[in-house]
């Protein structure tokens, strides 16, 4: 009985109920209790015709229901992105009412059910077939392992340029990864973030239907075979790798990297323990001169191998952009060697490396004459005289990040009047 009517019917009454039957309607279930919260802390939004120049929106609390979005589409006819929270099961077919959506975000809130196995929201063949959506970027948060209702979606995604997973143990579709792969033609970005238990099948998927990647990242749950099988496997161009992956990529990843893709102009990896300098060389080595951003956040292998900064630095003289943060045992002297060789470096990040003092600072001023952008929060070996100095005597600096106490009032006048902005 308690699935006879939608959430937007059971809600409708809620709302007619006087203040007194509020504590029995709470105590039926734990549906009636979730859509009786969602009916009393509601946000109205009065919409007019001055609205249908809206742009973009977001909505912060939700889940917001099917009604509100036919409404939304009526009145907001020119939005282009749109981020929001649904609840299950997952019924998608409103997206259609907004024709000029470029961007959509949909987080899925945990309870409720999904729909059952099969059933693809209930919509016809000719209907099915015949949706063709205008959006480039997608984000899916918290699609279960057992949710079904997104294969129409991924079928009439055929435009998509960016795809972002959050959270998710499933891909909408069941287990089926066939609707998803239609999607996946034109798609330059992706990004997997704690999705450890769909990874392999996305990644298979990628290499075997996707010729356009370009970037991808990949934070907090990997598989070290679905990685190596796809740097073997794939066929694109990749340009931009991200990762943030703890116990899962090792040498032989990179190696595959340096083999496959020498084409690579950023590679991020934050808290990566199990690498090691013969692989960061060998990619370094295969990339030379195009790699232009550079990020080993976190990662040991940085402090733990003596000499590995300055290999690096004589094989990638055309670095832009140098991320070395929070490898607190980081000496002077072997980020001064790495220094000596990237003289083309606009953007340098050395956040949280308590072990550089001064004589780094005096480096950097040496050897990096073009920085325009540098962090130096939390090192504190460096001193408020070394920053004064190089605040003075860098001449394309445009930002610079350090604590407040560390800038002299003289300093910061200086940095003022030549449009320096000074971050604590």
């Amino acid at each position: 009985m308690d699935n006879l009517l939608c959430d937007e019917l059971v809600q409708e009454v809620f709302l007619r109920l006087p203040p007194s039957s509020y504590s029995s309607v709470s105590l039926v279930s734990k549906r009636w209790l979730h859509l009786h919260r969602t009916s009393r802390t509601s946000l109205t939004l009065r919409l007019t015709g001055d609205d249908s120049t809206l742009h973009s929106l977001r909505f912060l609390a939700g889940p917001v229901s099917a009604s509100s979005l036919a409404s939304l589409s009526a009145a907001c006819t020119q939005l282009t992105s749109l981020c929001i929270s649904l609840s299950r099961p997952l019924f998608l077919m409103w997206i259609i009412g907004f024709p000029k959506l470029k961007e959509l975000s949909i987080m899925v809130c945990s309870g409720g059910v999904g729909v059952e196995q099969g059933n693809d929201y209930g919509v016809s063949a000719d209907e099915d077939s015949g949706a063709e959506l205008g959006l480039e970027s997608l984000c899916l948060s918290g699609i279960g392992a057992g949710d079904w209702g997104l294969g129409w979606l991924w079928r009439s995604c055929r435009k998509l340029k960016k795809l972002q997973l959050k959270s998710c143990e499933g891909v909408g579709d069941g287990g089926s990864f066939s609707s998803f792969i239609m999607c996946l033609q034109g798609v330059e970005e992706v990004e997997l973030r704690t999705c450890r238990s769909i990874l392999d099948g996305v990644l298979l998927k990628l290499a075997e239907n996707c010729d356009s990647l370009a970037s991808l990242l990949i934070y907090d749950g990997g598989s070290r075979e679905g990685l190596l099988r796809f740097f073997s496997e794939c066929h694109c161009n990749l340009q931009k790798l991200d990762f943030r992956l703890p116990l899962d990529l090792k040498n032989d990843h990179l190696l595959a990297v340096a083999t496959n893709f020498r084409s690579l102009s950023s590679l991020r990896l934050q808290s990566c323990c199990l690498v090691s300098g013969e692989g960061l060389k060998a990619l370094g080595t295969a990339v030379n001169s195009g790699l232009e951003e550079l990020a080993l956040i976190n990662c040991d292998v940085v402090e733990r191998e003596p000499g590995l900064l300055s290999t690096l630095g004589q094989n990638l003289k055309k670095l832009r952009k140098l991320d070395l943060s929070y490898n607190e045992m980081l000496l002077d002297k072997d980020f001064m060697s790495m220094l000596v060789s990237c003289n083309y470096l606009v953007d340098l990040k050395v956040r949280g490396c308590k072990g550089l003092t001064n004589a780094s600072i005096i480096s950097m001023l040496k050897s990096c004459k073009r920085l325009e952008s540098v962090d130096i929060m939390h090192c504190h070996g460096i001193q408020a005289e070394a920053i004064e100095s190089f605040v003075l005597n860098s001449p394309q600096l445009r930002r610079v990040q350090v604590e407040q106490c560390k800038i002299s009032d003289f300093a910061k006048t200086w940095a003022s009047h030549k449009f320096v902005e000074a971050v604590a």
